[in-house]
């Protein structure tokens, strides 16, 4: 469908190639809407992906899946609105919406769930979709979660409790290290995800080891480890603009040693000191209406302050 400038069509696996291309210049893509990382899921969503072109030539990308009548911000992915590059304006964006409007109208769907790009991942500003469905989508605000992030270059002081850990750490001979023993963070992972939460973790070890293979200058993990058992770990996505802790978790032996407070002494005061944002992620649940204080705590303990995910709604 087009307007005679804009055409918008549905992404194919023979657009991989040219996906990614984009992905890689835009000014908000992160390795995440790499069709690598996107398609590991495929199975679990009917994938609706869409490529925006201008003048025939691609103009911006749209991860998205078909949920029943409803079109989603990628449901597999923590974020996933237009991916753009550095020619898309306000006004631009504002005639792209309505065209996809009537597009999605044309087939069928009858509500749209979009999730924006979080500002801190934008290599140049990039809000012109925020404000293009504010004005032609009637759009509401339908979950607002807060994640803590850390300027790196402005970096607040620590809460006494956090460098107590560390140096507890110190005494009781726990070390950190970069690590490739996932299988053994998995065990601690899962163990304290069932105890606390009665679920497991979104990737599955075999999930998260493919996605490593395929990015591994992007996946990290961080291990405390004392007399060879792992105690607690973080794993690390790391993007142009952020470093972003995918999960963090410790064991009943290493929560009482306080080995997070240790692991990111390494990654905070020494290993990226020199990225520009470092985000902990969300300490919130039920779209945001309920706040695990206990887990703020601790990252606003270590310098983390608030970045708001955004989910936003419109009918059709």
């Amino acid at each position: 469908m087009g307007d005679g400038t804009f055409s918008i069509r549905r992404y194919t696996p023979a657009d991989k190639e040219a996906w990614n291309a984009f992905v890689k210049k835009s000014k908000n893509g992160t390795f995440l809407f790499d069709r690598n990382y996107m398609d590991y899921h495929k199975s679990r969503f009917e994938d609706c992906s869409l490529m925006v072109c201008r003048k025939g030539a691609l103009w911006a990308l749209l991860p998205a899946n078909r949920d029943g009548d409803r079109f989603c911000s990628h449901q597999g992915l923590t974020y996933g609105g237009f991916v753009t590059d550095t020619v898309a304006t306000a006004g631009d964006m504002v005639t792209v919406l309505t065209l996809l409007n009537g597009l999605l109208r044309e087939h069928g769907f009858r509500q749209v769930v979009y999730k924006a790009v979080p500002w801190i991942y934008h290599r140049v500003p990039a809000e012109e979709d925020i404000y293009a469905i504010y004005k032609v989508c009637g759009v509401h605000l339908a979950a607002r979660d807060i994640s803590s992030a850390i300027v790196m270059s402005r970096r607040l002081k620590w809460h006494h409790s956090r460098k107590c850990g560390v140096n507890r750490c110190r005494k009781d001979g726990v070390t950190v290290q970069r690590s490739d023993d996932f299988e053994g963070f998995w065990q601690v992972l899962n163990g304290n995800l069932m105890t606390n939460y009665g679920v497991r973790a979104v990737h599955t070890l075999d999930e998260i080891l493919l996605l490593k293979s395929r990015f591994p200058d992007n996946i990290l993990l961080y291990t405390a480890v004392r007399g060879g058992e792992v105690l607690g770990g973080t794993v690390l996505y790391l993007t142009p603009q952020v470093v972003h802790a995918q999960y963090i978790s410790a064991s009943p032996e290493g929560k009482r040693l306080r080995v997070i407070d240790a692991i990111y002494d390494v990654i905070l005061n020494h290993d990226f000191v020199n990225a520009p944002y470092f985000d902990f992620g969300k300490s919130t649940e039920g779209d945001g209406h309920v706040l695990n204080e206990s887990l703020i705590f601790q990252k606003e303990g270590f310098g983390g302050r608030g970045v708001c995910y955004d989910r936003y709604e419109w009918s059709l």
